[in-house]
């Protein structure tokens, strides 16, 4: 498929498909044309000479003929290409497909090949974007997925100054048409703005296009097509700062992305803050941006992946937070990022973070508690003199090494206890007293022969060596528990939130539970200058303000969690400020969950005024204008009516008056019951009674209705009135539809305590998807006469068969037609006594 794409209508698409069909004809391929719309325009119409073209199928529809595309023909012609226009255009109902677009999709799966063209303000992202720059609704739309799938686009593209110039010549519409088009939507700022979506629209494609070219070459070097910034998190509270700086670098550039990353290492035990990254991830996501999350041991190598992956041009990094020692020792993940980056730019960016190096983040002193740690200086400062004293009264038994070995295994017993520290002790201390005690030359601190420097050299760094081995893995056995209880603390706190119906505060009593807490509190304030106010809590009296309560954890600069119960400990503040995120973000959702409830609503009432007022334009104004023009023929003195004109006139304004009044009634009585204000007595009525008045309501048009009522039928317990109103509306639709020769037939019977009354009719019926629509106020099924009422009689007939405890449902009818089957309880019901005091 080839899609040529129109930023405006009349920008020459039609004209361009159609010279790349003779074109292609030329070189001697089959081409048709299956549906090409002209629009009048002599150029275009002059194209498609010498092309064969496809004969259109004929289409009748509500009593008009239309012409579409011949699929069938087409595929029985099966030629090499089809030109297949509009591809966004709604087919007339009656046909295979609803949609052009599914249409040519059957043919490229029979293997032909399709020319086609689009506008874009007819994909389907970017409809309620052009409607709100050109104040025009799109109707028809196709999917962007359908049209990305073409093997190639080609943008059609003009400049706003030209398409006007071409709009005033007349060669895109009628004389007639052109002074408000110009005005309207082909203005100058309009044009602008749809030619500037098509061109990013389609450079989003290209960027596909590209990556995928990339990909099948193994191509991994950078190509600065286009310009892309990433931006490393790691967690920490510099990350807000990065972001609006790579934001800033990405605005210079016009169409630029920005995409944060952040490297979980494969252990899975990094210090990162979730509260940091969540908060993070909004920002980024607020500016346009979109937030990554890679798994890798390697950060440097991982982050260059992902950056070469995604074709980025510039990397920012923040400036290392560790000391000169610490970088010295160990380049670092800023200077080894830099290092290998290649042709990528790498932004290493200061913060306020820089140097403030902490002992416990880095992975030094931290891992093991206080009483272990005291323990192995106890091991260190006691084992030390007497390990030596035992060793200086067994001085002529062993030798040196012998020593040696017994000090490291003190050194080892004092890392495994206390870690780093006392091993360091040991291993100096034992050094020191093996030189002095037991080294020759004794009793000086120095040594004789070369292989005991070896031996007392090999002995202080193998100490070392497992003091830290077994200082890390004490280290990394707590992080890793630590980490075990926040996963599942989230784990449960995410089941909580996801099977709760309020999930703030699920999310809120999660944390009082998990934490001991009297009472949790979410703040907000519109601005700061304002007093606090509470969006949710749990628990106890809730606070009022941060200060009143024993911890808080600020979220936003207008969000904050307060905490009531006892002070927080320190290692619980990071998983605290975890769920102070989400909360802010379960907060936020609520807000956007009511105003789309709200904007629903909204759009709900205007539907339905809308509506309201194109019925009444069209079915009030009809007995209005009859009774009208009988008074005011009936009140002319240029006429001499006989008495018989004069009757009629008289019993055509009373009919009209009468169809007005039951119009006026149905509308007031809508309202009533949509506002639980409608009034009825609920009392013992017979069906058998019920029915024939009905009947006689309707008066000739129901002549002829066929009756069936058992003799043994039970009461039913109804309001008499509006039931009476209820069996009128329904066999009014009856008597209308149902074809002459064959009047609708109503059948009674009572099964289980309830009376079901068929009105039966043999007419076309309504589609299955369609039925539930009838109980709609004005809904006609796009019916448009005006002698059909304005769409209430079956949305106010279901509402009062509810209102008296019933229903009313529609079936589809043996042999074709529609059964509506009302349904009432019978009296007396022990389901429905109560309401007889209503």
């Amino acid at each position: 498929m080839r899609v040529y794409l129109g930023a405006a209508p009349g920008v020459g698409k039609t004209y361009k498909m159609l010279e790349e069909g003779r074109r292609r004809l030329e070189r001697g391929t089959d081409v048709v044309v299956g549906f090409v719309e002209t629009h009048g325009r002599p150029f275009t119409e002059a194209m498609l000479e010498g092309l064969e073209t496809v004969p259109r199928r004929n289409v009748q529809y509500r009593g008009s003929g239309f012409t579409e595309l011949d699929l069938d023909a087409i595929l029985a012609r099966r030629p090499e290409i089809a030109l297949v226009d509009e591809l966004a255009h709604t087919n007339v109902p009656g046909g295979e497909h609803a949609k052009r677009w599914q249409d040519v999709e059957v043919l490229l799966g029979a293997g032909i090949d399709v020319l086609t063209t689009v506008n874009v303000q007819h994909l389907e992202s970017l409809n309620d974007v052009v409607e709100s720059i050109t104040g025009v609704p799109q109707r028809e739309t196709v999917p962007d997925a359908v049209v990305r799938r073409a093997e190639q686009i080609e943008l059609v593209d003009m400049t706003p100054e030209a398409l006007r110039r071409r709009m005033a010549h007349g060669n895109i519409y009628k004389p007639e048409k052109i002074d408000a088009a110009l005005g309207n939507y082909f203005r100058v700022g309009n044009l602008t703005a749809l030619r500037e979506l098509a061109l990013l629209w389609l450079a989003d494609k290209v960027d596909e296009q590209l990556d995928r070219y990339r990909a099948d070459h193994a191509i991994d070097k950078t190509w600065e097509a286009r310009e892309r910034v990433v931006v490393a998190l790691t967690g920490g509270p510099e990350g807000d700062t990065l972001v609006r700086r790579a934001a800033r670098i990405a605005a210079r550039t016009k169409g630029a992305d920005v995409l944060a990353v952040h490297i979980v290492r494969g252990d899975g035990l990094v210090n990162a803050d979730p509260a940091n990254l969540t908060r993070q991830r909004l920002l980024v996501e607020s500016l346009g941006g979109t937030y990554h999350q890679v798994l890798g041991g390697d950060v440097p190598r991982a982050l260059l992946d992902f950056a070469r992956g995604v074709n980025a041009t510039q990397l920012v990094l923040g400036a290392s937070r560790r000391g000169r020692l610490a970088q010295i020792l160990s380049p670092g993940v800023g200077v080894t990022t830099t290092a290998e980056s290649g042709s990528i730019d790498v932004h290493l960016v200061t913060h306020d973070q820089v140097r403030r190096f902490s002992w416990r983040r880095a992975g030094t002193p931290g891992g093991l508690d206080l009483r272990r740690r005291l323990f192995g200086f106890a091991i260190a400062l006691i084992g030390l003199p007497a390990l030596t004293s035992a060793l200086d009264a067994l001085r002529g038994e062993m030798a040196l090494p012998s020593d040696i070995l017994a000090y490291l295994v003190l050194a080892v017993a004092a890392a495994l206890v206390g870690g780093l520290i006392p091993a360091l002790i040991c291993a100096v201390g034992g050094f020191l007293l093996l030189n002095w005690y037991f080294t020759p030359p004794l009793y000086q601190f120095s040594i004789a022969e070369r292989e005991n420097v070896f031996a007392l050299v090999a002995f202080v760094f193998v100490a070392v060596a497992v003091a830290s081995v077994v200082d890390r893995a004490a280290r990394r056995a707590r992080d890793a528990a630590i980490a075990s209880a926040e996963a599942q603390t989230l784990s449960t706190l995410a089941g909580s939130v996801l099977h709760g119906d309020n999930p703030l505060e699920a999310l809120l009593e999660r944390v009082r539970e998990s934490f001991g807490l009297t009472s949790v509190t979410l703040l907000e304030r519109d601005d700061p200058r304002e007093a606090w106010s509470i969006a949710a809590t749990v628990g106890g009296p809730p606070c009022t303000a941060p200060s009143e309560g024993e911890a808080e954890v600020p979220v936003e600069e207008n969000v904050s969690l307060v905490l009531r119960g006892h002070p927080l400990p320190a290692e619980a503040r990071r998983l605290v400020e975890a769920f102070a995120a989400h909360a802010a973000i379960a907060l936020r959702q609520r807000r956007l969950a009511a105003r789309a409830a709200e904007a629903g609503t909204l759009a709900e009432v205007d539907r339905l005024r809308t509506a309201l007022l194109s019925a009444v334009s069209h079915d009030l104004r009809t007995p209005l204008a009859s009774a009208k023009a009988a008074v005011g023929s009936l009140r002319s003195h240029d006429v001499a009516f006989s008495p018989a004109d004069t009757d009629e006139l008289l019993a055509t304004a009373e009919e009209s008056l009468d169809k007005l009044t039951r119009l006026v009634e149905n509308l007031l009585d809508m309202s009533r019951l949509q506002a639980g204000a409608l009034a009825m007595t609920l009392q013992p009525v017979s069906v058998a009674e019920a029915v024939p008045r009905a009947i006689d309501d309707l008066g000739p048009p129901a002549a002829g209705v066929r009756l069936s009522i058992p003799d043994d039928l039970p009461e039913v317990y109804a309001d008499p009135a509006l039931l009476e109103r209820v069996l009128v509306n329904v066999l009014a639709n009856a008597v209308r539809y149902s074809p002459p020769g064959n009047p609708p037939m109503i059948g009674i019977s009572e099964h289980a305590g309830l009376v079901d009354i068929r009105v039966i009719d043999h007419g076309p019926g309504i589609p299955a998807a369609d039925r539930e629509r009838v109980f709609q106020p004005f809904q006609r099924l796009g019916d448009r006469d005006n002698a059909t009422g304005v769409g209430l009689g079956l949305a106010l007939s279901r509402g009062l068969a509810e209102a008296m405890g019933g229903n009313l449902q529609p079936e589809h009818t043996p042999g074709g037609g529609l059964t509506m089957t009302l349904t009432l309880p019978v009296y007396p019901d022990v389901r429905h006594a109560g309401k007889a005091e209503l």
